[in-house]
């Protein structure tokens, strides 16, 4: 398919996603779209002759020109909406842009993807969690995306590269610059594991008004977006937003209710609007990802845990030797009352030891 064509139809003024995706279902191709009358094209719904008369101009031509040979100099990989590389994810959004910049060196459909989003204003809370989570996540592999920003943006993106995961940060502006600049080092070197990716074209500012729009992609690239640490307003809970609205799971680490950069955290878990997890055990359950085989039990008893009591160590045993049981079933084998047992491995799970599973289902975390 050409390449200028398709650039093209990115530059037909007042012709967005949602309309370009309506001209090539009536039109069938982008080629097509071109071909068709001016009459035909205010005949499709959405389509007036204000818009029927921009596409019919050819005067965006000579800009997507410009485009094509900036990217071609640059080694810069147009993404089209029908090619087989676009972001699988995000294509089955109906505000999908049709044309994606790509330059990096990582798939962007890996099996496993997480956003990690969060406040230009990261504390050493934030910082550390993030940090945690991401090195946590190591042996699944994930691919981390983020918007190369201050805080925990570039948090997450220095951590991906400090433990060899693939990280790709979406821009609100054109491939022929770095925003802020301050982070071109962070963003060269993710070009080696991961990559650069916008709607934008060259040239584009990163406006203001750029960012919520980004946000959408953020959300769109991932299986599940992970608020680290967000104030009561700004971007991460605008991203948390529009994941919601895609379908895709949203997961936040609370904090003191009086830590301003909680805030928004708590808010969206308050709401439903976001799942509480504490570390990447909490993530991996939530998803059904595995992240390890199973022990031998001998190596997990090597691991005991030195500050359980009498009691615990005897619930831990029993764990360590089965790969999951039943609270009936921990019940039979300890001969305790459920009520006692209760307690114990509510103690268990709220020292991060055990994880409690649906159906009063336990296992070791």
């Amino acid at each position: 398919m050409n390449k200028l064509e398709q650039i093209a139809l990115t530059k037909i003024k007042g012709v967005g996603p949602k309309t370009s995706r309506t001209l090539l279902a009536y039109c069938g191709s982008v080629e097509q779209i071109f071909k068709t009358s001016k009459k035909q094209l205010c005949a499709i719904p959405g389509i007036g002759e204000i818009t029927a008369n921009q596409i019919k101009s050819k005067a965006y031509l000579a800009e997507a020109e410009r485009e094509l040979n900036f990217i071609e100099k640059h080694n810069i990989k147009l993404l089209w909406i029908e090619d087989a590389d676009f972001p699988k994810r995000l294509k089955n959004c109906e505000d999908s842009p049709l044309v994606l910049y790509y330059k990096g060196s990582a798939s962007l459909n890996p099996e496993c993807v997480i956003s990690v989003v969060g406040t230009r204003n990261a504390t050493a809370y934030g910082k550390k969690i993030c940090n945690q989570l991401i090195e946590d996540l190591k042996a699944l592999n994930v691919q981390v995306i983020s918007g190369l920003a201050y805080g925990i943006d570039i948090q997450a993106h220095k951590a991906s590269l400090k433990n060899d995961l693939s990280t790709v940060a979406v821009l609100a502006h054109g491939l022929d610059r770095i925003y802020p600049t301050s982070h071109r080092e962070i963003a060269e070197k993710m070009l080696e594991n991961g990559g650069l990716l916008t709607e934008y074209p060259s040239e584009t500012n990163p406006d203001k008004t750029n960012f919520p729009a980004r946000n959408r992609i953020i959300a769109g690239l991932s299986d599940v977006v992970v608020v680290v640490e967000a104030a009561s307003r700004g971007g991460a809970l605008i991203t948390a937003e529009i994941a919601n609205s895609y379908n895709r799971d949203v997961c936040s680490f609370p904090g003191g209710i009086d830590q301003e950069y909680s805030a928004g955290c708590n808010y969206l878990i308050k709401t439903n609007r976001a799942h509480l997890i504490r570390n990447a055990n909490d993530l991996c359950y939530l998803m059904n990802w595995s992240t390890e085989q199973k022990k031998p039990a001998s190596k997990q008893l090597s691991l005991l845990p030195p500050e359980l009591s009498k009691d615990e160590t005897v619930v831990y045993t029993y764990l360590a030797e089965n790969e999951h049981a039943t609270i009936d079933e921990i019940a039979l084998f300890c001969d305790w009352p459920q009520s006692k047992l209760a307690i114990i491995l509510l103690e268990l799970e709220m020292n991060n030891i055990i994880l409690s599973l649906p159906g009063k289902v336990y296992k070791l975390i």
